[in-house]
């Protein structure tokens, strides 16, 4: 079964258990319970963040999507001019189509359809405020991002609202993130992906392997407990949230120190996606390595966008390529977990060991990200490109927003100094610098032509 704020769990009128394989709910006594089956599988997040992100784009390719009006104001623009008709209504639009398409994600996974739409009057009113904010001149000059307002906003409304339930019932970073990713397929030509992606799983390979093992070795320096230590050496060294929850099914772990594992991977991502542009900057990294560096250091592909953005458009689309190079590897490292765990808890080899795990733990949204580069780098004109550049713009900045206004609810800052006096999240601080230094030195190799020729992007 799925984890996280937008996986639901089915109820089952608890009178016996499944016998998964005649497909009934058996009662205590043997007896097959009148007219009880078991729940159909949901479908998985990443397979509705393709749906979604398909729907977004076939939305803008038959004209039913417009790009929507800008959101400055400042010097000479009152912010009072947002709120005329022609600018607001069609944000509203834009909003309920997303919420739609959510919407019928949430009864697709068995949800209830009413409580997310109650918190997402108020998650969508946040991430429209965060691009009002952004687009304040005094932002743009200062180069201060939506996404950093998104960010502020929801951890905002999550420390001093208390648990608003009903807002994070609609709070779906990794959903909106991914949604958000295949539509930037549509943005990337696959030319470009081909060839930076090659040297991204290069890099991958080098910043995985020696990452993760530095990881495990600091957790265990700090006696952090091995399913903890695994499942924090597997986020900091492949891709953060999704690569934790594949290290804790892979490795049957508890899925509370899987909640402390994610809330701690976002909000350390937080001031990284601050300080990384603000250090490419200040040295004049170029923008090729810089794409490289956070690509293969932040660990969501989100934050990897957002602090990509801050720089320029080459740093972004090469960031965003890097990590879904490691994201590929989500599947092997999995494997490889599963059958070494089995091994060293003397314990049977599970189900999950098999070679199906790969295509089981491999990102599927990546697929949507790629066919729609595919689409828009060999099947549509380039008028066609160009004409609909603007809408896809505009609602992937949107589903971005979305995702970051839910990264903030979803995190607690309080729980990540109790968690054992605090060891784990030293181990992890220590690791993550780590991290940091070392694909530095990999992205100079490796994408500043130091070793192989430089990509041009």
């Amino acid at each position: 079964m799925l984890s996280g704020p937008f996986s639901f769990v089915p109820e089952i009128d608890m009178i016996g258990t499944v016998d998964s394989a005649r497909g009934v709910v058996v009662a205590r006594s043997g007896a097959p319970a009148a007219r009880k089956t078991a729940p159909a599988a949901p479908i998985h997040e990443d397979w509705i963040a393709v749906i979604l992100g398909a729907a977004s784009l076939c939305a803008v390719l038959f004209g039913g999507v417009p790009a929507l009006p800008a959101l400055r104001w400042g010097a000479d623009t009152a912010l009072s001019a947002l709120f005329r008709p022609e600018v607001l209504v069609p944000w509203l639009g834009a909003g309920f189509g997303l919420w739609a398409l959510s919407a019928a994600a949430v009864a697709l996974q068995g949800g209830n359809v009413r409580r997310f739409t109650q918190g997402f009057a108020l998650v969508f009113p946040l991430a429209w405020c965060s691009l009002v904010l952004a687009g304040n001149t005094a932002s743009i000059a200062w180069g201060i991002e939506y996404v950093i307002f998104a960010l502020a906003l929801g951890l905002l409304v999550s420390h001093l609202g208390g648990t608003l339930t009903f807002v994070r019932a609609a709070a779906s970073s990794e959903l909106f993130i991914k949604t958000g990713l295949v539509l930037m397929g549509a943005t990337i030509l696959f030319s470009d992906v081909v060839q930076a992606g090659v040297l991204g799983l290069v890099q991958a390979l080098g910043v995985v392997i020696v990452v993760w093992y530095v990881s495990f070795w600091l957790a265990s320096r700090f006696r952090v407990d091995e399913e903890l230590a695994v499942m924090l050496s597997t986020a900091v060294s492949i891709c953060g949230v999704s690569a934790g929850i594949a290290a804790c099914r892979a490795i049957q772990g508890d899925r509370r120190k899987l909640s402390y594992v994610t809330s701690l991977v976002l909000i350390v991502a937080v001031p990284m996606i601050i300080l990384m542009p603000w250090i490419v900057r200040l040295t004049g990294i170029p923008d090729i390595v810089a794409g490289a560096w956070m690509g293969g250091t932040l660990d969501t592909t989100g934050s990897v966008t957002a602090a990509g953005a801050l720089v320029s458009e080459t740093t972004m689309k090469v960031g965003t390529i890097v990590k879904f190079s490691q994201n590929v590897l989500i599947g092997v490292a999995a494997l490889a977990l599963s059958m070494w765990w089995s091994v060293r808890t003397n314990g049977s080899r599970n189900d999950s060991s098999g070679v199906g795990v790969i295509w089981q733990r491999f990102p599927k949204f990546v697929i949507g990200f790629v066919a729609a580069s595919l689409l828009f780098s060999f099947v549509f004109t380039p008028e066609l490109v160009k004409q609909t550049s603007g809408a896809l713009g505009s609602l992937r900045t949107l589903w971005f927003a979305l995702a970051f206004v839910s990264i903030g609810l979803e995190a607690r800052v309080s729980d990540l100094l109790t968690l054992d006096d605090g060891r784990p999240l030293v181990s992890f601080l220590l690791a993550q610098g780590f991290n940091v230094i070392w694909t530095l030195v990999l992205a100079w190799l490796i994408f500043g032509g130091l070793i192989l020729p430089a990509p041009v992007i």
